[in-house]
């Protein structure tokens, strides 16, 4: 995990307005928004890492309400959409959703269904070989 973090960082692009990370209570804030628990991996995800921007893909934020990162509101949307209510939205992509499971698995949510092939063991994998092989 902290090699992947790490790589995060490297590759980590300026933006005009810096993303913030959270702290455990604005996860336990967020957690009572959409009523659910955060898988560990998102939490550590969301704690160490969240304010990383790099490539395409932008997965979720919590610290600001207004960002369309927002988790309440990608959750929302997501679960609007016909993702399964016990996954957590990790990132949106052209409609589109990759997802944590509570056992930290990572689901890929297409076309109205879970894609089979599209699974990882943990969120490190999928960072590692989705989101830095993206751009």
């Amino acid at each position: 995990m902290e090699d992947v973090i790490d790589r995060l960082r490297e590759l980590n692009e300026p933006v005009p307005v810096p993303l913030e990370l959270p702290d455990e209570d604005l996860l336990v804030e967020i957690q009572e928004q959409i009523l659910i628990h955060l898988p560990f991996e998102l939490r550590e995800y969301l704690l160490k890492a969240s304010d990383v921007v790099y490539g395409h893909l932008e997965p979720v934020t919590v610290c600001d309400p207004q960002s369309h990162t927002y988790l309440p509101d990608v959750a929302a949307r997501a679960w609007d959409a016909g993702v399964p209510r016990y996954l957590v939205p990790l990132c949106e992509d052209g409609g589109r959703y990759y997802c944590v499971a509570e056992d930290g698995e990572v689901l890929l949510w297409e076309d109205g269904e879970l894609d089979e092939e599209g699974t990882w063991d943990s969120l490190w994998s999928w960072v590692e070989d989705v989101w830095l092989a993206d751009a």
